[in-house]
């Protein structure tokens, strides 16, 4: 049977050559595209074996698991990126212990991130849009331009948050390069020299990463593609 270490040892080259081999093909720099390793439902002894092999970003769905993993791999220069549903009454754990947040779709949560976050801490977020309607999603509609543009003025005003631009996750039913483009475009029209930090395109996962990078993803999150088969998720 084949260890989770092992899986680990050929997956990560494996995503990184295509990563690069994307980056490559869309004539982008090879500094332009982070890889968020999703470590949902994995082990800190999986994310602590991926470190080991050069990923530093790993993100996280779930707030009462990843408080465990995040406390036991606290000697590891990690960054953490919040990727699940944000729950009014989980914000302060995330504003505490994460330094991304890709899910933010409410003014309410926001104010919360911001009340609740530690001195001097700032915390980069991405808006999510729901680019296809998705009912099963959240995310604000891609339709709903006056509410994104409200909101994001809204968190720009907020001293710790700091926007840097948006995310989104794909309907099932959605042709990958139609959807994120649509993503591409409208973060082009919200772009500003006045917001240099606008920079960031949360976009793509294991079966479209290469897609999205030729769409303009900044930000990839994988985690089947690294990890192998989910194992049971947890709940919070």
């Amino acid at each position: 049977m084949t260890s989770p270490e092992s899986r680990i040892d050929v997956n990560v080259p494996t995503v990184v050559a295509r990563i690069e081999q994307a980056v490559r093909a869309s004539g982008r720099d090879r500094g332009a595209v982070t890889l968020i390793a999703v470590s949902k439902t994995r082990s800190a002894a999986e994310v602590r074996h991926a470190h080991a092999l050069g990923l530093s970003d790993f993100g996280e769905n779930y707030v009462q698991e990843s408080m465990e993993k995040i406390a036991a791999l606290s000697d590891l220069p990690l960054t953490w990126h919040f990727i699940g549903r944000l729950q009014a009454n989980k914000t302060r754990a995330v504003a505490t212990h994460f330094q991304w947040v890709h899910t933010l779709d409410r003014l309410q949560l926001a104010q919360r991130l911001q009340d609740q976050l530690p001195a001097d801490k700032l915390l980069n977020v991405c808006l999510q849009v729901n680019v296809d309607d998705d009912r099963h999603k959240g995310g604000l509609a891609l339709s709903a331009t006056d509410a994104i543009l409200e909101l994001a003025a809204a968190v720009r005003g907020m001293p710790g948050l700091r926007l840097r631009g948006l995310m989104t996750i794909l309907a099932e039913t959605t042709v990958p390069a139609l959807g994120y483009r649509r993503l591409r475009m409208l973060f082009e029209t919200l772009a500003s020299p006045e917001h240099p930090e606008w920079d960031t395109l949360s976009m793509g996962m294991s079966g479209d990463f290469e897609t999205a990078i030729a769409e303009g993803a900044t930000l990839i999150r994988v985690g089947q593609a690294l990890f192998g088969p989910r194992p049971p998720a947890s709940t919070d």
